[in-house]
C-alpha cells in the first residue's frame, strides 16, 4: 500500500474581493499543486477537466460568501459532480457528523482517510473515509488510470535522462525505448481527445 498523496494542499490566506469565485482559479491551482483536492488526480492531460468546488455547498452558505477563498477547492469534474450539494449536517459550520460528511482537503487529516494500492487504486481507511469514498465515487477506474499514467510519465522522464546522459547506451535500445515513450504520449493525447466517463 502507498500513501494517498505526497503533498498536502494548503490554501493561502487570500482575502481579496472578487466578483466571481472562478477568478480564484489560478490561485487555487497553485495551492492544490495542479491536483484535485479530493482524488489527487493531476491536471496534466486535457481529458481530465478541472472545476472549482464550494467545500460547503452554496445551498448551505449563511455567513460564508460564495467567493470566499477558504471555502473553494480545486477539483476534477468527476469529484465535483459527485459531491454536488451533499452536506449531511445541512449546517455550514458542521462538516461531518456520525461518520458522514466531509473533511476539508486542505486539512492534513483528509489524506488519512484513504490509502492507495500499488496500482494507484484508492481505498478508504476509516469509516468517514468510506463515506467520502462512496459519495465522491473514488472507486471509479479513471482515478487509478490517471495515477498510472502519471507514474509512467515520470518513469519516461527518468529513463530519457539516463539515456541522454549515457552516450554509450545501445542506439537500438534507445530508439526502441523512445518509440515506446512517444507511443505512450500519443495514446495519452488520444485519450484527451476522447475523454473518460
Amino acid at each position: 500500500m502507498s500513501v494517498f498523496r505526497n503533498e498536502h494542499p494548503k490554501r493561502r490566506n487570500i482575502t481579496k474581493e472578487v466578483s466571481n469565485y472562478r477568478k480564484h482559479r489560478d490561485d487555487l491551482r497553485k495551492d492544490y499543486f495542479d491536483r484535485c483536492g479530493y482524488c489527487n488526480s493531476i491536471d496534466t492531460w486535457r481529458f481530465v477537466w478541472f472545476e472549482i468546488d464550494h467545500f460547503v455547498p452554496q445551498k448551505y452558505l449563511k455567513t460564508i460568501k460564495d467567493t470566499d477563498y477558504f471555502n473553494l477547492v480545486y477539483a476534477c469534474r468527476s469529484c465535483n459532480n459527485a459531491k454536488r450539494a451533499k452536506w449531511p449536517s445541512m449546517d455550514e459550520k458542521i462538516h461531518n457528523v456520525n461518520d458522514e460528511g466531509f473533511i476539508d482537503p486542505c486539512d492534513e487529516e483528509y489524506a488519512n482517510q484513504f490509502k492507495r494500492t500499488d496500482t494507484g487504486r484508492i481505498l478508504p481507511d476509516t469509516r468517514l473515509g468510506e463515506w467520502i469514498y462512496n459519495e465522491l465515487k473514488l472507486y471509479k477506474p479513471q482515478h487509478e488510470i490517471i495515477w498510472k499514467m502519471e507514474e509512467m510519465n515520470n518513469l519516461i522522464d527518468e529513463i530519457e535522462q539516463v539515456l541522454d546522459g549515457n552516450p554509450n547506451s545501445g542506439e537500438d535500445l534507445k530508439d526502441k525505448l523512445l518509440e515506446c515513450y512517444r507511443a505512450f504520449r500519443k495514446y495519452a493525447q488520444q485519450l484527451s481527445e476522447v475523454g473518460l466517463q
